[in-house]
């Protein structure tokens, strides 16, 4: 017998809905949030698996990359039309949200999504880093020139590297302006 699962992820717990090629569900649990844990439960069901379906976020790309490594048929799901979907249904839980993912791998109902690769995840991670140090000094630069502001200080148009020099230079002389300026506090 053919067998659908559907994965709905969360952070520690994946809820797993199994539905036969009938269309009846033959079996519901919850496992961890692991690729081990999911394939220790996975191979002790009875019957061809002939798709795992999950949708379509960070932490599904490990899951898949897991699975995927283990030599199953698992589909990335595009989140968009799976939340559609299961926006019909009168309750909304993970056990629920599990069997909807199933019902449309079953029903061939779903837009496959890509997983990215190993190295294409790490350059994404950098640069979303690096953008959010880059955002975060910008949000700090203009936080002390306002501050300095209130005490009639203009810092100017100053490069990057003499920022802090500048910052200094213009505290100098006032003992709270300097007491918050000294990265030792």
């Amino acid at each position: 017998m053919r067998l659908f699962v559907g994965l709905d992820v969360s952070l520690a717990k994946t809820a797993i809905c199994v539905i036969s090629e009938h269309g009846k569900i033959a079996r519901e649990t919850q496992v961890a949030s692991e690729p081990e844990a999911l394939l220790r439960w996975i191979k002790d069901q009875y019957g061809d698996i002939a798709a795992i379906g999950l949708e379509a976020r960070p932490w599904s790309q490990w899951l898949h990359r897991g699975l995927s490594e283990a030599g199953l048929d698992v589909v990335l799901m595009e989140t968009r039309q799976v939340k559609g979907a299961l926006k019909a249904m009168p309750i909304k839980t993970d056990r629920r949200d599990a069997e909807g993912i199933a019902r449309l791998l079953h029903l061939g109902w779903f837009r496959p999504v890509h997983c990215k690769s190993v190295s294409a995840q790490e350059i994404r991670a950098v640069l979303g880093a690096r953008k959010a140090v880059q955002q975060g000094m910008i949000a700090l630069e203009m936080s002390l020139r306002g501050l300095l502001r209130n005490f009639g200080l203009k810092v100017g148009a100053v490069s990057r590297g003499r920022f802090e020099h500048r910052v200094r230079e213009l505290a100098a002389g006032n003992p709270m302006l300097e007491a918050a300026t000294d990265p030792m506090l």
